[in-house]
């Protein structure tokens, strides 16, 4: 499914029937009073929004304007994520080489040993619930595939930010000390065999 339909499907589940109200209110002028008068969710309203391409996935002003006269910070701070995440990354906003070999080791020994917690590690890194479920959506069935997934969103959001130091810290935060230990060892055997 398009990243962009899951993203406002997301939002149509979180509105409460006051908000969906307000919204055909305001797309008054977008939509004819007929078909607003046959939405009954989210979803149906953003789909003929998207048909008559007042919104897509790279033109989401108007989208953001509705967010925002709900007051619905939360979905409005979702949708920017969205489109500053939808970027290319920049290949200057990557980890040096010997930084990136450190996190693949680091997250091989995170995969193989933090088990249904991993959301628990994943916020404490900062990623969004909305990634995490688009994740757990696409993966729904693999534990394991879910959680390298997040790590690998992390990647991308922090860029050349990223630190294989990051993961430790957020492994000792959660009290996943025992992993957080395997990490270390052997990030310390890598760069003792490095040198």
């Amino acid at each position: 499914m398009d990243p962009f339909f899951t993203l406002l499907h997301s939002f149509s589940s979180s509105l409460s029937d006051n908000e969906l109200s307000s919204l055909k209110f305001l797309c008054r002028g977008k939509i004819g009073k007929r078909k607003l008068e046959a939405v009954r969710s989210g979803i149906e309203l953003f789909t003929i929004l998207l048909e008559q391409q007042v919104i897509t996935s790279d033109k989401v002003e108007f989208l953001e304007g509705l967010l925002k006269s709900l007051k619905r910070e939360d979905l409005v701070s979702q949708l920017q994520q969205f489109v500053e995440e939808g970027e290319v990354n920049d290949p200057d906003d990557e980890p040096d080489v010997h930084e990136k070999r450190l996190q693949k080791v680091a997250i091989e020994v995170i995969c193989e040993n933090v088990g249904r917690d991993w959301r628990m590690l994943i916020r404490e890194l900062g990623l969004s619930e909305v990634k995490m479920d688009r994740i757990v959506a696409a993966n729904p069935f693999n534990l394991r595939e879910q959680l390298f997934q997040s790590l690998r969103e992390w990647q991308k959001w922090k860029g050349k930010d990223a630190k294989a130091a990051d993961l430790i810290k957020a492994l000792r935060d959660r009290n996943m000390n025992l992993v957080a230990d395997r990490v270390e060892q052997k990030l310390l055997l890598l760069n003792t065999g490095t040198k």
